[in-house]
């Protein structure tokens, strides 16, 4: 399976570029990333900054919103949340909003989807925050509605938390069998379970150790299900700072904030191209960088470098 690589846009506080020409500058770093070899960009799906990236009150885009309008402006990255949190939007409706998005792009969408977790969006929004339980339970027949949506003309499904009865997604997704499913979250007792029935990508964040355990976590939940967990792309946090040199790459991992610095390395393209080789090594296949540590243009070029290093 070949490497996936994406690039994440968790941030959108540009210093001393105003308001109207914020999504300017999210443009230009799409468009960088996809110059230097990546092959996804994903923004995230919250309505406030979230800790470790910004105060709450820094700026915060609607994700699918941002996500159509950069399928407008790029022409071969896929696209998707990283993740969408079940309780914001009805199943049905998601299907149908990734679905344009896939029509908008030309057959580029991916449907990212978690149990959510903040709860102070929650309160804020007006939205019900239930126990983890039932958002699991939510997560599992919501990827069920959306994949119906995808792939077939009238569905119906009637559960606990939702139902649609011959719900009609016209157009059609261009993808064939529809957009591909990220499940994100690597709880082991139901997310990674719910990922194995799912899931054609994973995402999970942490260290070497921490992650090949989930992934053996997950391979026995792919085999109760008969799931071959080769045909499903798994991918994990980079945890890099990248840059062209050591000293820079050291520099940047400074301006980390640090609850997020122990989670990270400094790392030359080619310093980097080792570390994530153990990765590889243990059977992932996808990474994803972002954008507080990839801000420009020039950034991203350097992590071309090690994306060609890799390939």
């Amino acid at each position: 399976m070949s490497l996936l690589f994406g690039y994440h846009l968790p941030n959108f506080t540009f210093p001393g570029v105003p308001r109207e020409g914020l999504f300017d500058r999210v443009v230009e770093q799409a468009r960088a990333a996809e110059a230097a070899g990546f092959d996804l960009v994903t923004v995230m799906d919250h309505f406030y900054q979230i800790p470790g990236v910004g105060p709450e009150e820094n700026a915060m885009l609607e994700s699918h919103s941002a996500l159509a309008a950069i399928a407008a402006r790029t022409s071969r990255v896929k696209l998707a949340t990283l993740v969408t949190g079940v309780t914001y939007r009805n199943p049905a409706l998601l299907a149908k909003t990734v679905t344009t998005l896939d029509v908008i792009s030309k057959g580029r969408a991916i449907l990212g989807l978690g149990a959510a977790w903040n709860e102070a969006e929650h309160i804020g929004y007006g939205f019900e925050f239930p126990p983890i339980r039932e958002r699991m339970d939510r997560l599992d027949e919501a990827l069920t509605i959306c994949r119906l949506m995808f792939t077939e003309e009238r569905p119906s499904f009637d559960g606990k938390h939702y139902r649609i009865e011959r719900a009609l997604n016209s157009p059609r997704p261009i993808q064939a069998g529809g957009p591909k499913i990220l499940v994100g979250g690597g709880g082991e007792q139901r997310t990674l379970r719910i990922a194995a029935r799912h899931a054609d990508l994973t995402h999970w964040f942490g260290n070497l150790e921490v992650v090949k355990h989930k992934l053996e976590v997950f391979e026995r939940h792919c085999e109760a299900v008969d799931r071959d967990p080769a045909t499903v792309v798994k991918t994990v946090g980079a945890g890099l700072a990248l840059a062209a040199t050591e000293k820079d790459a050291r520099a940047l991992l400074e301006k980390v904030p640090a609850e997020r610095r122990a989670m990270m390395r400094a790392a030359t393209p080619e310093q980097g191209a080792e570390i994530l080789r153990r990765f590889i090594d243990a059977g992932f296949t996808g990474f994803t960088f972002n954008n507080p540590t990839l801000p420009n243009p020039e950034s991203l070029a350097v992590a071309g470098e090690l994306i060609k290093l890799l390939r």
